[in-house]
C-alpha cells in the first residue's frame, strides 16, 4: 500500500522523477505521491462536481517543459485543459491553465474522461455520451467518441475524419486506454444493462452504441473482442505490461488480467479492494492500482481511498 485516506481519485499518472499525482474527483484538487507521503499540489480552477463530473483524467508530457493535462467538469461542459507543473518531488505546484479543448456535453454521467499519450505522441481522450445515445452515433458531436489531436488541441492532419477530433464512434462512456506492443490501441467501456466492453480501436470505425451493447454480430459495427456482464466489470482504467492488459472494475470490484492472443480473461482480487479506478504500470515489475470506494457508491474502509502496489511475478500469478 503507497497511500491511504484519499477522497474519491480518480486517474494517476506517474512522472519521470518517480513521483505521482492523482485527481480527486469532487474537491478538483491534484495530489502528490512522493517517498512514501501525500501531499497537496493545488486545486484546478473551474471544476465543478455534478455526481460522475468533476476532475477526471491526469496525462503528462514532456517537452522541454513539462505540462499536466487534466479533464474536467466546468459549469458548462466537459474540457481539457493544459498546466505547467513546476518545481521538484515534494514541492510541485501547478501554473495556469490553457483550454485546449472545451464544449464537450457533460451530464451527471457518461462524462467518459480518460486521457492518454499514444506511442504517437498524440493525446487521446474517451468521452461519453452524456446521457443522450444518438450522440455516439453523430460525427457532428464529440460525445460518444474517442478523440485524437495534437497537444495543442488541433486535429492532426491524419485523423480518419478530415478536420475532425474524432478517432473513433458509438462509444457509450469508454474509460480505458492503453497501446500494445505494437502499438495498437485498446479501450474498455462501460455498457448499460448488459455488457460492458473491452475493443480494439481502429481509426473511423464504428463500435455500435446505441444500436449494439456487447457482441451483436452485426454489419457496419466492430463487435469487442471481451465482453462481461455489468456485475463482473464496469470497467475503468486500463493498462498494458509485459503482454498482459490489466483492467479495473468498479461495480465488479476485480483486477482482470488480459491476454489477447487468445483472448483469455481471468480476475484477481475479487471484492479484496472494493471499487477501483484506474491501474497504470509501476517501477520494477508492478502495477499501481487506484480503489475508488469514497465516491458515494462504494464501502469505504477507514484507509480508504488507496494507492496499491501490486508486484507482477508472472501474467498468471497474483
Amino acid at each position: 500500500m503507497l497511500a491511504t485516506k484519499l477522497q474519491a481519485p480518480w486517474s494517476v499518472v506517474r512522472l519521470e522523477s518517480g513521483a505521482a499525482l492523482i485527481s480527486e474527483r469532487d474537491a478538483g484538487t491534484i495530489v502528490e505521491y512522493s517517498n512514501g507521503s501525500i501531499r497537496t499540489v493545488g486545486k484546478v480552477d473551474g471544476v465543478v462536481h455534478d455526481q460522475e463530473g468533476g476532475l477526471l483524467g491526469l496525462a503528462v508530457l514532456n517537452s522541454g517543459a513539462t505540462y499536466l493535462y487534466a479533464y474536467y467538469t466546468s459549469a458548462s461542459d466537459n474540457r481539457i485543459v493544459r498546466m505547467p507543473l513546476l518545481g521538484s518531488p515534494g514541492s510541485y505546484s501547478l501554473g495556469p491553465q490553457t483550454v485546449i479543448l472545451k464544449g464537450l456535453e457533460k451530464a451527471s454521467n457518461h462524462n467518459g474522461g480518460r486521457l492518454a499519450f499514444g506511442p504517437d505522441g498524440k493525446l487521446y481522450a474517451t468521452v461519453g455520451d452524456a446521457t443522450e445515445p444518438d450522440r455516439a452515433q453523430s460525427l457532428a458531436s464529440l460525445n460518444g467518441k474517442i478523440l485524437r489531436m495534437n497537444p495543442d488541441g488541433s486535429v492532426p492532419v491524419d485523423n480518419p475524419f478530415p478536420g475532425s477530433l474524432v478517432y473513433s464512434y458509438g462509444h457509450r462512456n469508454p474509460q480505458g486506454l492503453a497501446w500494445d506492443s505494437n502499438g495498437q490501441l485498446w479501450a474498455s467501456e462501460f455498457g448499460q444493462d448488459t455488457w460492458d466492453e473491452f475493443n480494439r480501436i481502429e481509426p473511423g470505425k464504428n463500435y455500435g452504441w446505441p444500436t449494439v451493447e456487447g457482441i451483436g454480430n452485426q454489419a457496419g459495427f466492430v463487435d469487442p473482442v471481451l465482453e462481461w456482464s455489468t456485475d463482473q466489470a464496469s470497467p475503468s482504467g486500463l493498462c498494458f505490461v509485459d503482454g498482459t492488459f490489466f483492467m479495473v472494475g468498479l461495480r465488479g470490484q476485480r483486477l482482470w488480467v488480459i491476454q489477447t492472443n487468445p483472448a483469455d480473461p481471468t480476475d484477481w482480487f475479487s471484492g479484496e479492494y472494493g471499487r477501483l479506478r484506474d491501474v497504470i504500470p509501476g517501477p520494477n515489475n508492478t502495477i499501481w492500482v487506484l480503489t475508488n470506494n469514497t465516491d458515494g457508491r462504494g464501502d469505504p474502509t477507514p484507509q480508504d481511498d488507496r494507492l496499491l502496489e501490486i508486484r507482477l511475478a508472472s501474467p498468471q500469478e497474483g
